[in-house]
């Protein structure tokens, strides 16, 4: 198994795919999924000669199940490591969900300053943050994240039902399909991680106030969301992100939900290949 230890001693999964010298593109999953999320657009990529690498986060996936660490630090700090392992130069960071604020605080943390960053894509991403505030008063409310934390204790196995066979896919939706593959796998990788690292998680995603990483990032930056995001509502999210970033193109697609890059992968897929050939 292809793995790194980071200095905390946690082991951290990985996939790296593709030619070696191929432009690298760093994957990194939503909550509380692991690097499976990514297969359709890794495999796509890879058949355009890039070098794909996604990793499953500390407590998700295969990675080392610990107790302590959940957090947006630890977070960038174990995709740093994984970074650092494979030599990564040039690469391009895309991030779903969660996945979007881990791969932002990278960014603004350690890949802009060590001169390894190419390019960020934001997917359905969290910033600039999900929690109502002052600052931000389009956010969700803090019943809503305790409503998830609930969830997850009473019947984590349940809830991981619930949701991608309701609003992760928009299957809750007059007239959707619902498909029951997507629904398992996604059932499969949240089983497969812990639910400590899933618990703490929730706070890491609603409350991380990415203002400063996105006044902070340079490079150049792609902003995808769609307008039926059931779970990061696009109203507190992509629009103020672009705005915030120094150089962000910003799609918005009619219809889509948050696991987009499964619903509609051939669109995602054409529209990410577009941005980082650009």
């Amino acid at each position: 198994m292809s793995s790194v230890t980071t200095k905390d001693g946690v082991e951290i999964f990985y996939k790296d795919w593709g030619p070696r010298f191929g432009q690298p593109i760093v994957f990194h999953h939503g909550w509380p999924l692991s690097s499976d999320e990514w297969d359709t657009q890794m495999l796509f990529f890879i058949s355009h000669g890039y070098r794909v690498i996604a990793h499953d986060r500390r407590g998700h996936g295969r990675s080392s199940q610990v107790s302590e660490g959940h957090d947006m630090d630890h977070y960038a700090d174990d995709t740093l490591a994984v970074v650092e392992h494979l030599d990564l130069r040039n690469a391009v960071h895309v991030g779903h969900s969660t996945g979007g604020g881990e791969a932002l605080h990278y960014v603004a943390r350690h890949g802009q300053r060590l001169g390894r960053v190419a390019k960020l894509v934001l997917i359905g991403a969290v910033p600039p943050t999900m929690l109502k505030s002052a600052a931000y008063p389009g956010g969700l409310p803090m019943e809503v994240f305790d409503g998830f934390r609930s969830a997850l204790a009473a019947n984590r196995a349940q809830y991981y039902v619930d949701l991608p066979a309701g609003p992760f896919y928009g299957f809750n939706r007059p007239g959707a399909k619902t498909i029951p593959g997507v629904v398992q796998n996604w059932w499969r990788q949240g089983m497969a991680g812990g639910a400590k690292a899933h618990y703490d998680g929730i706070k890491a995603f609603s409350e991380t106030d990415f203002t400063d990483d996105l006044k902070s990032v340079t490079v150049p930056a792609f902003v995808m969301h769609g307008d039926d995001d059931q779970v990061v509502p696009i109203g507190n999210s992509a629009p103020l992100s672009a705005k915030l970033l120094k150089n962000a193109k910003l799609k918005i697609y009619p219809g889509y939900p948050h696991g987009m890059c499964m619903t509609h992968a051939d669109v995602v897929n054409a529209d990410l290949l577009a941005f980082i050939k650009s």
